[in-house]
């Protein structure tokens, strides 16, 4: 679930910082650089592991900070493909089963990777397992709140990336709010045997 990803990156260190040791400010100035965003293609940034090497620092003129070349290794949230992971359900929606895993949201399990055969109570707008039993079928709610079993099928990082305004944009309204899409997504399956909620499934 989580890795070491090396990375490299040059790290400004302003003057009044200077009376710190060289170490505790990169290492901060990373963390507030990195922690809690994802990097393309990469992951959810954690936090910083170790700084494996320091390049010489340099002061260019009109800027009385330093600029040091920085090697480190990054912790990382990125689950491999067909991971089982445990989240709890954040909600239901038509396009299917929403999960958390407290510091990490995008996680959607479509209505095709449920445990079949599955239907939305509009009412209640949760997803339901008819479980066939030999008394007939027995219906199994994925409330809000409940943990649940998954296993990772799919991700799509999203660049979010500032761009410019195109010519469309600029011609369509001014009043229309892009639409905000999560640069990284996990699609789970919960369509297998010992998968899904955690009450579902007792030790014997």
């Amino acid at each position: 679930m989580f890795v070491l990803v090396e990375m490299v990156d040059t790290v400004r260190i302003p003057p009044w910082q200077f009376e710190r040791k060289l170490n505790d400010s990169i290492a901060e100035e990373l963390n507030k650089k990195l922690a809690n965003k994802v990097v393309y293609n990469v992951g959810l940034c954690i936090c910083l592991f170790d700084i494996t090497k320091l390049e010489d620092a340099y002061v260019f003129p009109g800027d009385g900070a330093s600029h040091t070349k920085v090697h480190f290794r990054y912790v990382v949230f990125h689950p491999f493909l067909d991971e089982i992971l445990i989240g709890k359900i954040k909600g239901c929606s038509p396009e299917g089963v929403h999960v958390s895993l407290g510091f990490f949201d995008d996680i959607l399990i479509p209505p095709e990777s449920l445990q079949q055969p599955a239907k939305f109570d509009e009412a209640e707008q949760v997803w339901v397992w008819e479980y066939e039993t030999e008394e007939g079928a027995h219906d199994l709610y994925m409330d809000t709140g409940e943990e649940i079993r998954f296993r990772v099928v799919d991700e799509s990082f999203v660049d979010t990336s500032p761009t410019g305004p195109s010519s469309a944009e600029t011609a369509s309204s001014s009043e229309e709010l892009p639409k905000k899409e999560a640069p990284y997504i996990l699609v789970g399956s919960i369509s297998e045997p010992g998968l899904g909620l955690l009450s579902w499934w007792t030790s014997s």
